[in-house]
């Protein structure tokens, strides 16, 4: 696995300010030594760092002798650097390994990571042999980890036997971790149980019918499983006699749609494949079409309209024809207003019809936003990825934290669920203005209107609450996005992406070029050249002199296919963005090295 005239590099010491899932145990580097150790760099509030976790499932249970998986959790909000939030994440998410909390990105640095998620695979010996940035990266690392298996197999360096993962004591509620919540036709409450895997009807605060096993899964029929559901739509009656179902599921970690008929019980599956939307075609017929983390659906303007977090989109779901498109969206994570179909999103995660205006919550740019009935969009507060913060008044200056949930209120303004304030907000369109009804919520991460009251998910308290709404100003503190920036120098500097195609693969160009690299960078001048769209992953870049500081973007991707020799060799879509920050100064590198798989060798 190791090339005799490569450096190989030491892996560092696993830092932070403590363990979960070791059963009170605080392991070291040292202990992980005979066993092949991959360490997961995530924070919970990242779509693409929920991706991983499903992905490595299956990577965790194929070498269960001889894998250990940690997880080291770099949070990106300050809620996320909340011992306890961290805590309920990591049941919330099934988190089936160790986590060490670096809440202040101690062993992040020590790793040179620069963006959520990264993969990191250390050898038996402790060596750093494999890096990987972002998400679809388990079939590499299913070759990289066996090849590293049978080497140090052959060495004796390796020690099968059982990894230091212990199980939490999960508290036994009737909800667990719900999401969402939508008013059925019979005037009860359907609500997402998400951690339960079910859909439940309650009367009076009380569960009277449960949809769904328990258990993840996606089975159909009247004993249906699901994994992890969060949006409710209900559909129109008379949309609903004709399809057969009343009200449409996000089953977000399935990526479908789930269609619940509430006479009989019965459950099933009307758009998505099961598989993850990666690239390419998102339109045609909805059962033949890919989803990718459906986190909340809406019935507007005759469609249900799909918030698809997993790639910074909204999809439209058609349930008379079966037909599944793009509504809205570039899968360019930003927050940018214009037309629908130009627009950038950033994990849509609630959404909330009000006649012509579609209000939505993007979440990672701690936004509110609508959209008309001319496929305009437009946003009421959020500044983008790196602004967020707990402040009330004059819209353009308020401040959210990564809200998930919307509603309208009968007076037309607008209640948002500031999931990461722990507070429910209100906008009111005719005034600009931002208050807060309620604080001290835990996690709210949806909002419905019953009989003119207000009832909020509070997620983390596993409850759905009726806060008393005390309208307030808070002048709170507004917060940046703060990773260690990369220190470069002014003038000429070499990006370098580096992409090696993992063992019994390798570049396809026989179609065309096999990469894409993108670059811009915040402010726009930062860049005296360099910034666009290429296909070769180095690239000279030329920082503008009068800057102290900025943020370059990073889009790059690469496809390789199986080196098998056969015609139709399956290929592999590897795709991450990075949004490095970085510090103009006089000693700083000419080189900017970001990893999306394989090794850095060069200094």
């Amino acid at each position: 696995m190791t090339s005799p005239t490569r450096a190989r590099v030491r892996a560092p010491e696993l830092v932070g300010r403590g363990w979960l899932n070791t059963g009170g145990q605080t392991p070291h580097l040292g202990d992980f030594r005979g066993k092949v150790l991959l360490l997961d760099f995530w924070t919970f509030c990242c779509i693409n760092c929920l991706h991983v976790l499903d992905e490595l499932r299956p990577l965790e249970a194929e070498f269960a002798d001889v894998l250990v998986t940690v997880g080291v959790h770099s949070p990106k909000f300050v809620h996320e650097a909340d011992e306890q939030a961290l805590r309920a994440a990591v049941e919330r998410y099934d988190v089936h390994h160790p986590v060490l909390d670096d809440p202040d990105l101690t062993t992040w640095q020590a790793y040179a990571v620069k963006a959520w998620p990264t993969l990191v695979l250390v050898d038996p010996e402790g060596y750093v042999v494999h890096v990987a940035a972002g998400e679809g990266h388990a079939e590499a690392l299913r070759r990289v980890i066996a090849e590293v298996v049978a080497e140090h197999e052959a060495k004796g360096t390796l020690h099968r036997g059982d990894g230091p993962y212990v199980p939490p004591v999960a508290e036994d509620t009737p909800l667990r971790f719900p999401a969402k919540a939508v008013t059925s036709p019979n005037g009860t409450l359907l609500v997402a149980d998400t951690a339960h895997h079910r859909v439940v009807e309650l009367v009076d605060g009380e569960i009277v019918r449960a949809f769904g096993t328990g258990e993840r899964g996606r089975a159909d029929g009247t004993s249906p499983t699901f994994s992890e559901p969060s949006g409710l739509a209900v559909l129109p009656a008379e949309i609903a006699s004709r399809v057969g179902y009343h009200v449409v599921v996000a089953d977000t970690v399935n990526h479908l749609l789930r269609g619940l008929n509430l006479d009989t019980g019965e459950v099933t599956t009307v758009a998505g494949t099961g598989a993850q939307w990666r690239d390419g075609r998102d339109d045609g017929p909805a059962l033949q079409t890919d989803l990718t983390s459906p986190w909340d659906v809406a019935w507007w303007h005759d469609t249900v309209v799909i918030a698809m977090a997993g790639n910074h989109t909204l999809g439209a779901f058609d349930p008379v024809t079966g037909e599944v498109r793009r509504f809205a969206g570039t899968t360019v994570e930003g927050l940018l207003d214009g037309p629908a179909a130009e627009a950038f999103f950033a994990q849509t995660s609630g959404l909330a019809a009000d006649g012509d205006r579609l209000w939505l919550v993007d979440s990672e740019t701690s936004a509110l936003r609508w959209i008309d009935a001319d496929l305009t969009v437009h946003t009421a507060i959020g500044r983008g990825l790196f602004d967020f913060g707990h402040r009330d008044g004059p819209a353009d200056q308020a401040l959210l934290q990564h809200p998930l949930g919307v509603a309208v209120l009968a007076d037309g303004t607008v209640a948002v669920a500031d999931t990461y304030n722990g507070a429910v907000r209100r906008y009111d369109p005719a005034s600009g203005q931002v208050s807060t009804l309620a604080t001290g919520i835990a996690e709210p991460s949806g909002l419905v209107v019953v009989d003119g009251e207000l009832v909020v998910v509070a997620s983390a308290a596993h409850r759905l609450e009726t806060p008393v709404a005390a309208a307030s100003l808070v002048a709170g503190e507004a917060h940046q996005v703060r990773r260690p920036p990369s220190d470069l120098a002014a003038g000429a500097v070499e990006l370098a992406v580096v992409f090696t195609p993992p063992p019994g693969q390798k570049f396809d160009d026989r179609y065309g070029p096999s990469t894409r690299l993108e670059v811009t960078s915040s402010p726009p001048e930062l860049l005296a050249s360099g910034a666009g769209v290429g296909t070769d992953l180095v690239r000279q870049l030329v920082v503008a002199e009068g800057f102290s500081e900025g943020v370059i973007h990073v889009v790059a991707q690469g496809a390789s296919c199986d080196d098998d020799g056969s015609e139709h060799a399956a290929c592999h879509l590897t795709r991450q963005d990075w949004g490095v920050p970085v510090r103009i100064a006089a000693d700083g590198t000419r080189r900017l090295a970001l990893v999306m798989g394989g090794m850095d060798h060069q200094p």
